[in-house]
């Protein structure tokens, strides 16, 4: 079964399907989009070699002209010289405005397919095929595209909007183990930031959205999407509300950068242990009980995600250095700290000018060194 979910953007309005077998089907599901019978796919090397014959054969049954550009995997690519190759290469092939590209990969295709869409001839379409958990249930959905720099991640990007995202959940059996439970920390984010019934659902059921029992998975999914849809729809381009959906990203952006942004920290286990540590800042500051902070923490913990600091390096990370990443955050205004806190579970709300000295103590008390 497909299910449909729009996002409702008035002109801009697209759909995120969600089901088994949607690569083999894409063709049928992209022609109709297309001004022209031009695609370029962009798409990773491990993702190429696992389905990318699949979705060529689809559009080419189509009628479809199918180019592919590889990437190498890995965030790495989600850099300025990652950028400056791919539309190099989207140049040559006289991709003009009127084609379309697809972006066949987890985050780090679809952030910056997308974002060489948003800026390559002054914008082209795109169509999101995400193929991991995290990027099914997040960074597919909402038109966020973005690059990484030195000084932090996603710093550079465009809200650019796909035509329409094809969530294929048959790709989740090829998906290694680290990856789903990456994935399954953005799924819990949506629970812990707005909806408490569903954050008990995956109580009882996430060890079968893990094990990707076909009717856990989707459901997950599904209910993760709705919730993103909702959102965006209501506040496109983050000036209130789907602020929220960063819920344990500041925290989490910053031990990125601390660790490179590489294999060491993955970015699904740095927003899992940043939700724990913005729960417990939230009991530390008397907004929620230490019994919900220890609950979230619990139901984080059971996927297999880290929820401490020493569980993700044997060094210790300076306190200093993790709040000089924070005030580089993108919700950061007047070089005040933003933090996406909580008054309990599934009650997430935006707090401004957060004090850099409290938080230090509580980033000490966690184990960073002052």
């Amino acid at each position: 079964m497909i299910r449909t979910i729009p996002v409702g953007l008035g002109e801009r309005a697209y759909e995120v399907r969600i089901g088994p077998g949607l690569i083999d089907a894409a063709g049928a599901h992209i022609t109709p989009l297309l001004k022209r019978g031009r695609t370029a796919i962009v798409v990773d090397e491990t993702v190429e070699r696992l389905h990318g014959s699949r979705l060529r054969g689809s559009l080419e049954t189509a009628g479809v002209r199918v180019d592919t550009i590889t990437i190498p995997p890995g965030e790495a690519s989600k850099s300025f010289e990652g950028l400056a190759d791919l539309t190099d290469r989207l140049l040559a092939l006289a991709l003009d405005r009127g084609d379309m590209i697809v972006a066949f990969g987890g985050g780090v295709v679809g952030d910056l397919a997308g974002f060489a869409a948003a800026i390559y001839k002054r914008g082209i379409d795109f169509v999101q095929i995400p193929t991991t958990l995290l990027a099914q249930v997040d960074s597919s959905v909402g038109g966020k595209t973005a690059i990484d720099t030195p000084r932090g991640k996603n710093l550079v990007g465009a809200f650019h909007q796909p035509r329409l995202v094809l969530a294929d959940l048959d790709v989740m059996a090829s998906l290694p183990d680290r990856e789903m439970r990456a994935g399954y920390a953005e799924v819990i984010k949506y629970g812990l930031l707005g909806d408490f019934a569903f954050f008990e659902w995956l109580e009882t059921h996430g060890a079968a959205v893990l094990a990707r029992e076909p009717e856990a998975l989707a459901h997950a999914v599904a209910r993760s999407v709705e919730m993103k849809a909702e959102i965006v729809a209501e506040d496109e381009r983050e000036a209130g509300r789907r602020a929220l959906l960063n819920l344990g990203h500041t925290f989490g952006h910053a031990l990125e950068a601390e660790l490179g942004f590489g294999e060491a920290l993955v970015h699904g286990e740095a927003v899992a242990l940043g939700c724990a540590q913005a729960f417990r800042y939230s009991a530390r500051l008397g907004l929620m009980s230490s019994q919900d902070a220890l609950r979230a923490e619990r139901g984080v913990a059971a996927a297999g995600l880290p929820v401490r600091l020493e569980q993700i390096s044997s060094q210790p990370f300076s306190a200093d250095r993790l709040i000089d990443h924070m005030a580089q955050d993108k919700k950061a205004e007047g070089g005040a700290l933003t933090l996406v806190l909580a008054r309990g579970i599934g009650q997430a709300f935006t707090a401004k000018a957060v004090d850099a000295g409290q938080l230090r103590e509580f980033l000490v008390d966690e184990g960073a060194k002052a």
